[in-house]
């Protein structure tokens, strides 16, 4: 069942067309997903409950190399997408290489976009050197996960926190 979610980067577009058609909402959300957490759940099921259909973009391993560095991601990102792609409140996953999501985000023209806590307008791609994502569809930003204290945010194996 999870494997049918993951959709290369022109299926998914055109899966939210055929579902902004059928008059559902679209909410988008991206990230690493590396060593999948309670935070990360929390975050998809908030961003599931902003509308009738729910995107997500993970970052490929040379895009989460490039922003995390040396030995990251921890899993490939085949295993980080179908992961996602099993959780209940996600309907699709692509995985995207680029820095920004911004480029699918204006093809997608999602209702809602959803990021985690750990990305503000000061905190965001901006802050990190990266094109901030722009609202030119008339999309808002949706709820942020719960914030990344660290109770859901440690690898329980003990290695350094991740976040998406």
């Amino acid at each position: 069942m999870s494997a049918s979610k993951i959709l290369s980067r022109d299926r998914l577009i055109e899966a939210a067309q055929r579902e902004r058609a059928a008059g559902r909402s679209l909410v988008f959300a991206n990230g690493a997903f590396d060593l999948l957490h309670v935070g990360h759940v929390r975050y998809l099921e908030a961003a599931r409950r902003e509308g009738g259909w729910l995107a997500v973009a993970v970052n490929s391993d040379r895009s989460v190399a490039r922003a995390k560095g040396p030995g990251r991601p921890v899993l490939p990102e085949a295993e980080r997408a179908e992961i996602v792609a099993a959780l209940a409140c996600v309907d699709a996953v692509t995985v995207f290489d680029e820095d920004s999501p911004t480029a699918l985000i204006d093809a997608i023209r999602p209702d809602v976009h959803a990021k985690g806590t750990d990305y503000t307008a000061d905190s965001g791609p901006r802050a990190r050197g990266r094109r901030r994502v722009r609202r030119p569809h008339g999309h808002r930003r949706g709820p942020q996960g719960p914030r990344h204290d660290g109770s859901d945010r440690a690898d329980p194996a003990g290695a350094a926190p991740v976040s998406a």
